[in-house]
């Protein structure tokens, strides 16, 4: 019996067979070209499912032409589409996996494309970003675009698909809208009550059957609970599980929230795992089809224990396959230390709305060449990697599996650099993993590793002479030299490194993320008004705080603060520091602290250049990466280490 042994049984899905129950729901990625599929949709699905994935839902398919969810988003409208459709259906097959086209109809959540008309929606209430009401949709329209969805299957079908998921959750789309109190508020037969907003879904799934017959399977994604008032909820979404099934559903897949509050629909890094399973538990019980559930679900064991516990048939694990294409076979061959781990930083989908491509933190590229199918360089040189940080780590790495020798030298006795201080604040406990798969990837690769030992100039015209570096040294907190008058003061990385303790009455300049999640950290965790409970005041100079942020994640921390009494002061520049006073302008006004007793700056960091000099010095070829070369982020530091590596010439 395998250790995940529920993971790895077959189901069945309609008249269908999955060889397992990890399934991978639609996330949207940006490559296709003006609807149609490409050679790089191909290989990105299809690496999921040769890395073992019995099940994949695509991105959003929209199935009519005037209305774009994402500009790189996949169509079917025409069946000008199914030969690349066809192509991509034969190359997941290959693999035994089944891929089900997300149908979908973006509506009022369309992209404001120049020439786009009117959105249409279920009434004339829009998203709250909306610049204008849509249009209700009229019901001679709701016909044509019911026929226009069985068309859409009907394609899928001629390309040689499986079936299809129809997208009515998260009061996203037109069938989502349709379903949700938030949205429909019509008063003729689609609209009312329950049972006539569910009419249009209803009349989709039935219009679908019809033109595909009985072994085409139909998912539907709906959402258990949208968590906002007016919003569905779970006896709703009981009632509308029961009335689809009937209709004709071979599966539900059970999400929950919606798209427009933050966090609810796609759960940020640090929450819990299986967000959404208590849904999917209630309404697998009501109904005699699977049930999938999804939601920040990134480890085996806990997607194995969902099934085992009767929550769930099926999980939908996204993030984890897009991060790990090998992820379902590592799992499979007891590879768990060879999993790239999700952080759930969300920062895949970060750029897609302004027309980016599909992106992870943890796995620099995409590309039809990447970290998994690297190729030899034409020569094998000797590299020296300075640093072990994360892209230190990364470069290294890379180097090696090009076939280069490489050394990596790390001046301090641990691997991770300035990743292990951002894992201290809370929910990013993630970020460990990252250090010990990257350390572990090392180890194995054959790369020598050599802690404690900072690199000298005696040591680039000796040991190493002929290498060419590569130095991802980090960058140093800003400290602002006027300001440390101060009684006490620390940086934010001497408070997460544990090398100094703040008081209790604590300001911090810089509002940004380092802030931010710093406070988060030191604040109490009730705001209870008890006598030691920290007071935490953050003075940031922009107009909000985190402002480079965006998404579930920075809501999540911005609500913590205010729930435990953070206050955030914006527009807030400070002026003067004294040895007991903070002041500072705010709308032309000035402000003093005066019984503060700590004062932190995480206003930013710096490259120091010593490392640089040193190298230009000692006349070596050299490259800069990750903080060394330009100060950035997480996902900044794997990609430049990555990139750096894999181009050496």
């Amino acid at each position: 019996m395998h250790k995940y042994n529920h993971l790895f049984q077959p189901i069945k899905i309609g008249k269908r067979d999955v060889k397992n129950r990890i399934f991978m729901p639609p996330i949207s990625t940006n490559l296709a070209n003006k609807g149609y599929v490409t050679e790089e949709l191909i290989q990105h699905y299809g690496a999921r499912a040769k890395g073992g994935v019995g099940l994949i839902v695509s991105e959003v398919v929209t199935v009519e032409p005037t209305y774009v969810y994402l500009p790189g988003d996949m169509s079917i409208y025409d069946d000008s589409f199914i030969e690349g459709w066809k192509k991509l259906f034969d190359e997941v097959h290959k693999y035994g996996t089944i891929l089900l086209p997300q149908l979908f109809h973006p509506a009022y959540m369309s992209f404001p494309i120049p020439g786009t008309p009117r959105l249409i929606a279920p009434s004339n209430v829009g998203p709250y970003y909306a610049k204008e009401a849509p249009r209700p949709v009229t019901k001679e329209e709701i016909k044509t675009i019911t026929r226009q969805f069985g068309e859409a299957a009907l394609r899928v079908k001629k390309a040689g698909g499986d079936g299809v998921e129809i997208h009515a959750a998260h009061a996203h789309g037109l069938l989502g809208g349709f379903l949700s109190p938030l949205y429909n508020k019509r008063t003729d037969e689609y609209g009312g009550d329950i049972n006539g907003r569910l009419k249009f879904p209803l009349e989709v799934i039935a219009e679908v059957r019809r033109v595909c017959g009985e072994d085409f399977i139909i998912d539907v994604r709906i959402s258990g609970d949208e968590y906002s008032d007016g919003g569905l909820n779970i006896n709703d979404a009981t009632y509308i599980a029961k009335q689809f099934e009937k209709a004709g559903a071979d599966m539900l897949h059970v999400s929950g929230g919606t798209t427009i509050k933050r966090g609810s629909a796609i759960p940020a890094s640090g929450t819990k795992m299986g967000s959404h399973a208590e849904l999917a538990r209630y309404i697998k019980a009501q109904v005699n089809i699977p049930v999938a559930t999804v939601g920040r679900i990134t480890e085996a064991w806990i997607a194995d224990e969902m099934i085992a516990n009767g929550m769930t048939d099926a999980c939908m694990m996204g993030r984890a396959n897009l991060c790990e294409p090998e992820f379902v076979n590592k799992v499979y061959e007891g590879r768990e230390d060879e999993i790239r781990p999700c952080i759930g930083c969300l920062r895949c989908l970060n750029g897609i709305m302004f027309g980016k491509r599909v992106a992870c933190t943890i796995n620099p590229s995409f590309e039809l060449e990447n970290e998994d199918t690297l190729q030899p360089a034409a020569e094998s040189k000797k590299v020296l990697v300075i640093g072990g940080g994360v892209a230190g780590m990364e470069a290294a790495f890379v180097a090696k599996k090009k076939g280069h020798e490489v050394v990596l030298c790390e001046a301090t006795e641990e691997l991770g650099g300035l990743a292990r201080l951002a894992a201290v604040p809370i929910g990013k406990q993630d970020l460990t993993k990252v250090i010990k798969y990257m350390a572990n990837r090392l180890e194995k690769s054959g790369v020598e590793v050599r802690l404690n030992t900072p690199v000298t100039k005696e040591m680039l015209e000796g040991e190493f002479k002929g290498y060419e570096v590569i130095a991802g040294t980090g960058a140093k907190a800003n400290v602002i030299g006027a300001f440390t008058g101060f009684k006490q003061w620390m940086t934010a990385d001497d408070i997460l490194a544990g090398r100094q303790f703040p008081g209790r009455k604590i300001v911090i300049i810089g509002g940004g993320s380092v802030g931010c999640e710093l406070a988060d950290y030191l604040a109490p965790i009730v705001n209870d008004r008890f006598v030691r409970n920290r007071d935490i005041t953050i003075l940031e100079m922009a107009q909000e705080v985190m402002l480079t942020e965006s998404g579930a994640g920075r809501s999540v921390v911005v609500q913590r603060l205010m729930d435990k009494g953070v206050r955030m002061e914006c527009l807030a520049k400070v002026t003067e520091v004294t040895e007991t006073e903070i002041k500072y302008e705010q709308g032309g006004q000035e402000y003093v602290i005066s019984d503060a007793d700590t004062l932190v700056f995480a206003n930013g960091y710096h490259i120091e250049s010593t490392v640089e000099d040193m190298l230009k010095e000692a006349g070596v070829t050299y490259h800069l990466i990750g903080d060394g070369c330009k100060v950035g982020n997480i996902k900044d530091a794997i990609t430049q280490g990555y990139t750096v590596a894999k181009d050496l010439a």
